[in-house]
């Protein structure tokens, strides 16, 4: 029976020694979307705040991003191994495979979560003490898709809030711009989970896990859409915040096309449609990070 993914014979994982491999694979070396996804918003934060000078911080983020998305995925493969091992598109992960031991899969997670605290001490102290304020958040993500039909909206509010973080670290202190980003952030994530769900309705049918996806049925496309019109709106009230002129929400006008072109070619049916467009989000976080970029730089003018 196979137990090795393509994954690990190919590209950047195969070119590694064959016993990092599985390692590589639990931190998702391999699928680089999730780092760009939780890096996104606190580049948008630190953006919209006019940076303050702190342009080491595009760096440390980006790190930061890398490292806790890693752990977030050991720590989530942990907690999740037996329902993996249930799933076809699941059951080769390494722990579900049994290719690693618990005992190894929590220190790495343990490992990569220093990495975040080298990252934590380059933040103001207010910056830090919000960003440690997730950490519930984060612990809890893995079990409510056992407890809720929307664990996309509990996603939400942990791959959105580096963008408080950022805030944060360039204004000094949260205030309503930070927090509209960020609520625009988490009807972003929810609506791209709400996408990446989709391949794995039948599945999660089987198994018992709950979605947003099977929660709306033939009903996803309206409420993939509704999501983003929600995140532009509240983007948009961030924007006006700070700068409130018509030309500052122009801005928003590349992600929002791109996350409309998102909204018309969802597809209940189209499971690898539905991950094409998902990792597409990549381009629309850069396109709103250079939107809140634009806008904070140019307050004083």
């Amino acid at each position: 029976m196979e137990t090795v993914p393509d994954s690990e014979r190919t590209g950047l994982i195969g070119a590694l020694p064959p016993s990092w491999r599985p390692y590589a694979a639990l931190m998702r070396l391999d699928r680089p979307i999730g780092t760009w996804l939780l890096y996104w918003p606190c580049l948008a934060g630190l953006g919209l705040a006019g940076v303050d000078g702190r342009w080491d911080l595009v760096g440390w983020f980006l790190l930061g991003a890398f490292a806790m998305r890693s752990a977030g995925c050991a720590y989530n493969d942990i907690v999740d191994r037996d329902l993996d091992a249930r799933v076809e598109r699941t059951r080769l992960r390494p722990l579900a495979s049994g290719r690693i031991s618990l005992k190894a899969a929590w220190g790495l997670t343990i490992g990569l979560c220093f990495v975040g605290l080298v990252v934590l001490v380059q933040l103001p102290l207010t910056a830090a003490l919000v960003a440690l304020a997730s950490l519930a958040l984060v612990a809890a993500y893995p079990f409510m898709k056992r407890i809720t039909w929307w664990p996309q909206a509990w996603l939400g509010l942990v791959f959105s809030w580096g963008a408080l973080v950022g805030w944060t670290a360039a204004w000094g202190s949260l205030a309503l711009p930070g927090l509209l980003l960020w609520g625009g952030s988490i009807f972003w994530v929810v609506g791209y989970d709400t996408v990446y769900a989709i391949q794995d309705v039948e599945d999660d049918a089987l198994v018992g896990v709950r979605s947003s996806a099977r929660a709306l049925g033939g009903r996803v496309k309206g409420g993939v859409a509704l999501c983003y019109a929600l995140a532009l709106g509240l983007w948009g009230a961030a924007l006006w915040q700070l700068k409130p002129t018509p030309l500052a929400l122009l801005a928003l006008l590349p992600v929002a096309l791109h996350l409309g072109w998102q909204a018309m070619k969802v597809d209940a049916e189209d499971g690898a449609g539905a991950l094409a467009l998902f990792r597409s989000n990549r381009f629309a976080g850069l396109l709103l990070a250079l939107a809140c970029l634009t806008v904070g730089l140019s307050r004083g003018g």
